[in-house]
């Protein structure tokens, strides 16, 4: 059975939407090791159409001179989860078709390894409400935006987790990773 473990860079106030205000804090090289640690056992990358959209372009033409991850994002099988139709193709590409919690379970009983997302908010948020996500693994960067689109989206009940680990970096940044809260 697969596992799905997710990423997010997130505000210290829960923004994650365009993420490009992490680049004033820089890459500290322990975050990838972090990250590639996650990807590691990734055997396909699960994503929502939007973030797909907005993956493609930036990765679909990078090489591994550009990017050391180009190879692991161009390579890797991607499935797309989304009630329309995708935009340009990227190699490896198959869509899921509109968001279904039993399709996924199938998905993660029918594969091994790992199911990596990074970004797909709204995706993410439909998974750990249906308790398909194991580990979710947050890089919590020491700003507050106070403006633009909040992971744990307003309205939604409360959502349990259990700590598995945690690092801190030099440039500030937090990783949290979590997975479901033990049961009491």
């Amino acid at each position: 059975m697969a596992t799905i473990a997710v990423h997010e860079f997130i505000s210290a106030d829960g923004v994650f939407e365009s993420p490009s205000w992490t680049f004033d804090f820089g890459f500290d090289p322990a975050m990838g090791e972090t990250l590639a640690g996650i990807t590691g056992a990734a055997t396909a990358i699960l994503l929502g159409r939007r973030t797909f959209e907005m993956f493609a372009p930036a990765w679909r033409d990078r090489t591994v001179e550009d990017d050391p991850g180009a190879p692991f994002f161009n390579e890797t099988e991607k499935l797309v989860v989304g009630a329309r139709p995708l935009g340009e193709g990227w190699a490896h590409t198959t869509p899921l078709g509109a968001y279904d919690a039993d399709a996924l379970r199938a998905l993660k009983a029918e594969r091994e390894g790992t199911l990596y997302v990074s970004g797909s908010g709204r995706l993410v948020r439909g998974m750990l409400a249906d308790g398909l996500v194991d580990e979710l693994h947050l890089f919590v960067y020491p700003i507050a935006l106070g403006e633009g689109e909040r992971f744990w989206a307003e309205g939604e009940g409360p959502t349990r987790l259990g700590l598995l680990a945690h690092d801190v970096y030099a440039n500030g940044v937090v990783h949290l990773a979590y997975g479901p809260a033990p049961q009491v």
